[in-house]
Order: structure tokens, then sequence, then C-alpha cells
């Protein structure tokens, strides 16, 4: 008679571990920890990278890219809603000294952000239901949402307890301020921002 073989049983990975096995195996694709769950989205299309590259023009325009902030892309903002949970915006404006700020995972204090900026792609449901109490659970003051399948700009601010207290929506052929907490006083048209339903 011979002895079974002994199987060490597998170790799961973390969700950290598991989230950068997922951004080695697609390059491109933005992977994130949002709710505790794994969320993984295609690169951007032309009109997504349209609308981001206006946006940047009009915060570069208005001085918020050097002295006391940054305008980044892609910048990872740790999550204080679970223990390993971080989203990548995909456009925010920052204290300039963020580099201070690293906590893991090439993510960033929430601290340090003063406007989290989100165009809708085909996570739109996430940048629309769960990265506002997120975002504002992180205390994150301002999130703008290009929401291009419903062709208007949303701005969340005051953000208490989970919710953002103020929810201005704002449609085509109608202009907007953001918020002067952010550094600088911009006024951006809906119509500039928003491009194709996709």
């Amino acid at each position: 008679m011979s002895a079974a073989a002994v199987e060490e049983p597998m170790e799961q990975p973390t969700l950290l571990e598991a989230a950068e096995l997922i951004s080695g195996q697609f390059p491109g694709y933005r992977v994130e920890i949002v709710g505790s769950q794994i969320a993984v989205t295609p690169p951007p299309n032309a009109s997504h990278s349209k609308s981001l590259s206006r946006l940047m023009r009009v915060l570069f325009e208005a001085g918020l890219d050097g002295g006391g902030t940054d305008v980044l892309q892609g910048v990872g903002i740790w999550l204080p809603d679970g223990p390993s949970d971080y989203a990548v915006p995909d456009l925010a404006v920052v204290d300039a000294d963020i580099d201070d700020h690293l906590i893991e995972y090439n993510c960033y204090d929430p601290a340090v952000f003063r406007l989290v900026l989100e165009v809708t792609s085909s996570n739109y449901s996430d940048d629309l239901k769960k990265k506002p109490f997120v975002y504002a659970s992180a205390g994150v003051p301002v999130y703008v949402i290009v929401d291009r399948m419903n062709q208007r700009v949303m701005v969340l601010t005051e953000p208490d307890d989970g919710e953002y207290r103020v929810h201005a929506v704002h449609h085509p052929g109608q202009s907007f301020t953001l918020p002067e907490s952010i550094g600088a006083s911009v006024t951006l048209s809906v119509d500039d921002v928003l491009t194709a339903k996709k």
C-alpha cells in the first residue's frame, strides 16, 4: 500500500498581489481596487482622450500646473474604505508636494488631492455609483464626472460621511465654474469637455 502524496495548501494572493498580476498580464489597462473588488478597464478610446486633453489645457491655462499644485493623469489615490483599496482617476489636481505623501503601491494620501475627475467609459457604473462614495469617504473636496453616456458634467462637492452633499449637474450649452479651493477659478464649457456619445 502506497501513501498518498500530501499537498501543501496553495496560498491565495492578496488583492494587491492579484491586481499587480493582472496589470502585468494586461499592459495599458487600468487596474483598481474599489470596494474591495478588482476593476479592470481597457485603454481609453480617442473620444475619452480628447476630453481629457481639453480639460488639461484649461487647467494649465488657469495656472494649476506649477507653483502650489500639479495637474496629473493616472496617479493612484489610496482609499480608506478597504485594507488595499485604491483608484486611479483619469485626472487630478494635487498639492505640489505629492511626492512626499506616497503610501503604497504608487498610491498617494487622499489629503493631497484637491480634485479628481473621471471621464466615463466602459466602467461608467463605477464612476457614477461606487466612486462618489469612495472619493467622498477619502475626503476629496471636488469630484468631477464627465458623463459622456448621458451628455452631462457633474460636479460633486462638500464630502461628508461617505457622500457629497452638493451635486451640480451641467448640460450641453452651459458653462460652470469649479470651486476656487482647487487653487484657481476655472470656468469650463460643457460642450468643450463632452465629445460624441461612446
